[in-house]
C-alpha cells in the first residue's frame, strides 16, 4: 500500500513537482521543462533564482538569519525607506510600514489598523468576489460567501457589496459604524474583474466623506505588475493603508502593511507584532527584489510584454476577451473548459491556472521574454484549438 501524504489534505494532490527554476522556466522531478506564466501565483516577478536575489539570500545566511523584533537589524529600516520612497511617490505623502509574512498577514494588520484609528467604528467595508487571505478575520473580508461556509459563524463587522456599484458602497456607509473600505483596484482570484473607469475614485471619495480609510489590497497588483508600481496609480488614487505581499520578496515569504504618517501613529508598542515579521533573512531578499526593480523599470518591462501576450492572446481560438493590465491578464474563453485547459498546457509544458470556469489567469514573470511569450501563445492555442473542439 502507498502511504498516505504527511501533509494535510489542504490543497489538490499535485500534477507535477518542481524541483528547479531559472528565469522564466521550472524544471520537474522528471527532468521535464515548462515556461512558468503563473510566477507562483505572481510572486516571482523577477524569474526563479534572480542573481541578485539568490545572493543577496545566501550572504545573509551566512551572517545573521533571525534575531526578533525585540531586538533591531540593519536591513528593515532600508527596505521600509524603499517602500516608502515608492509609495511616496505614487500619493504624495510619507507614512510607516509593518511587516509581516504574507498578504493574509498584511491585510490582518490594516484591519486592526483600521479599529484602532477609530474606536468605537470597527465595520470594513469590501467587494463581492474579493480576495483578501484565509485566516478568519481576511476571510471574512473576502467577498467569496462559498469560502465561509465550512467555518460559520464568520467574525462580525465585515459587509460585502458588489465590485463597481457604487451606490451600494454609499448605502453600506451610512450609520457611522464603518472603519474603512478595503477594496482590490483589479480582483485577481475573482476573475481577473476590472472595474469600470471611475469607480475607484469615487470609492475613495465616498470612504473620505464618511470618515472611513481608503485600504487597497495590491498584495498581487503590486510592485509593477500592472504596468505601473501600483495599480491604484492608474486612477490618481491617494490611499491611506496600502498592503503588499508576493513579489516583494520574489520567493521569499514576506508581506508589508503600509500607512501614511498619521494613521500608522494610532498604533502603540503591544498593539500588533510578528515574531519573522522583517527578519533578516526576508529583508535581504526584499531589498535586493526592489533594488533590482527599480534598476530594470519593472512597471516598463510589464507594460512591452503585455502588448504582446496580449494581443497573441486575442487571436487565439476560443478567447473572446482579455481581462487585466500589464501581467495580470485573464483569457476569457467562449466556453467553460479553463481547468481542463489549464491542465492540458501543463502537459504540454506552460504553467497557468484557471481563476474561472472560463478564464485563464496568465501572470509571467515581468522579465520574460518575447520568444517565451511567442512560446507561450502558441502552446495556449494548441491546447484550446483541442479542448474546443473536444466541447464543440
Amino acid at each position: 500500500m502507498i502511504p498516505s501524504s504527511p501533509l494535510m489534505a489542504t490543497y489538490p494532490t499535485p500534477l507535477v513537482t518542481f524541483v528547479q527554476g531559472e528565469g522564466s522556466r521550472l524544471i520537474d522531478a522528471d527532468g521535464s521543462r515548462y515556461l512558468d506564466f503563473l510566477s507562483g501565483l505572481a510572486v516571482t516577478s523577477l524569474g526563479h533564482a534572480r542573481p541578485e536575489v539568490v545572493t543577496a539570500i545566501a550572504s545573509q545566511a551566512e551572517t545573521l538569519s533571525h534575531v526578533s523584533n525585540l531586538f533591531g537589524n540593519e536591513l528593515a529600516g532600508p527596505v521600509a525607506a524603499l517602500l516608502d520612497g515608492l509609495l511616496a511617490d505614487a500619493t504624495g505623502t510619507h507614512g510607516k510600514v509593518f511587516f509581516c509574512n504574507s498578504g493574509a498577514e498584511a491585510n490582518e494588520c490594516a484591519i486592526k489598523l483600521a479599529r484602532r484609528v477609530s474606536p468605537g467604528r470597527h465595520v470594513v467595508v469590501s467587494t463581492l468576489d474579493s480576495f483578501h487571505g484565509r485566516t478568519l478575520a481576511t476571510l471574512a473580508a473576502t467577498g467569496q460567501p462559498a469560502k465561509h461556509a465550512p467555518f460559520q459563524p464568520m467574525p462580525a463587522g465585515f459587509v460585502h457589496v458588489p465590485f463597481g456599484d457604487i451606490g451600494a458602497v454609499e448605502t453600506a456607509l451610512e450609520g457611522g459604524e464603518v472603519a474603512a473600505v478595503l477594496v482590490e483596484c483589479i480582483q485577481a482570484e475573482g476573475g481577473i474583474n476590472v472595474p469600470e473607469r471611475g469607480y475607484l475614485s469615487a470609492l475613495e471619495s465616498a470612504a473620505r466623506r464618511v470618515g472611513a480609510l481608503f485600504m487597497v489590497d495590491e498584495i498581487q497588483t503590486g510592485l509593477g505588475r500592472t504596468g505601473s508600481w501600483f495599480a491604484f496609480q492608474d486612477e490618481a488614487l491617494t490611499p491611506d493603508v496600502v498592503t503588499l505581499a508576493k513579489a516583494l520578496g520574489n520567493g521569499m515569504p514576506v508581506g508589508a502593511c503600509w500607512a501614511r504618517d498619521d494613521v500608522a501613529a494610532a498604533f502603540t508598542p503591544g498593539d500588533h507584532g510578528s515574531t519573522f515579521g522583517g527578519q533578516p533573512l526576508a529583508m535581504a531578499a526584499a531589498r535586493a527584489t526592489l533594488e533590482t526593480m527599480i534598476d530594470l523599470d519593472a512597471p516598463a518591462l510589464a507594460s512591452r510584454a503585455s502588448a504582446q501576450l496580449t494581443a497573441g492572446l486575442r487571436d487565439l481560438e476560443g478567447v473572446v476577451d482579455v481581462r487585466g493590465r500589464g501581467l495580470l491578464l485573464g483569457a476569457v474563453l467562449s466556453q467553460p473548459v479553463a481547468v481542463a485547459a489549464t491542465a492540458a498546457a501543463l502537459q504540454a509544458g506552460l504553467v497557468v491556472n484557471a481563476v474561472r470556469p472560463d478564464v485563464i489567469r496568465l501572470t509571467p514573470p515581468l522579465t520574460v521574454s518575447a520568444d517565451e511569450i511567442d512560446e507561450a501563445v502558441m502552446i495556449l492555442g494548441s491546447v484550446l484549438h483541442e479542448q474546443m473542439g473536444a466541447d464543440g
